[in-house]
């Protein structure tokens, strides 16, 4: 499973407007279940609050990675935001965040998703990346950003380095 995979344009967000942590992740959790029948907003925000209860998803740099598991969900969903202006996110730097990668996960998935948020992680700790996702100007452009940024982690991971 690669997040080219599991992120199509349609989920990768421009200008979402902040506002708050918990806005933040309210915005995604409406608009996850929208498009995605079985599951249901109220849940998917409350495991997402639950796990930032555990620890900030915030990991640095203006990113955050908020990631739940859901007994509904039938596969990886990720999503993507990129902020109009940045919010406190109780990250680990106590910088603000104004780029957004969402995973949810099924309920059993252990290794997948360990593998996914590595490979999130892996891409959004990239300086040149950020810079590019946070300097585009259309929705198109940013999932094309990210989308190359991503090919561009595989292909390393996959030559062992």
């Amino acid at each position: 499973m690669t997040l080219d995979a599991i992120l199509p344009p349609e989920r990768t967000l421009f200008d979402v407007p902040g506002g708050s942590k918990k806005r933040v992740l309210e915005f995604f959790s409406t608009f996850i279940a929208q498009n995605t029948p079985s599951l249901d907003s109220q849940e998917v925000f409350s495991r997402l609050i639950g796990r930032e209860r555990l620890g900030s998803t915030g990991i640095g740099n203006g990113v955050a990675i908020p990631h739940a598991r859901n007994p509904h969900c039938k596969a990886p969903i990720a999503g993507f935001l990129k902020l109009t202006e940045p919010v406190d996110f109780d990250a680990i730097d106590g910088e603000p965040v104004d780029l957004v990668f969402m995973l949810l996960v099924p309920e059993e998935a252990d290794e997948a998703h360990l593998a996914l948020l590595g490979q999130v992680a892996g891409v959004m700790n990239d300086a040149d990346t950020r810079t590019k996702l946070r300097h585009s100007t259309s929705q198109r452009e940013l999932h094309e950003y990210l989308m190359e940024a991503i090919r561009r982690q595989s292909s390393a991971g996959s030559q062992g380095g």
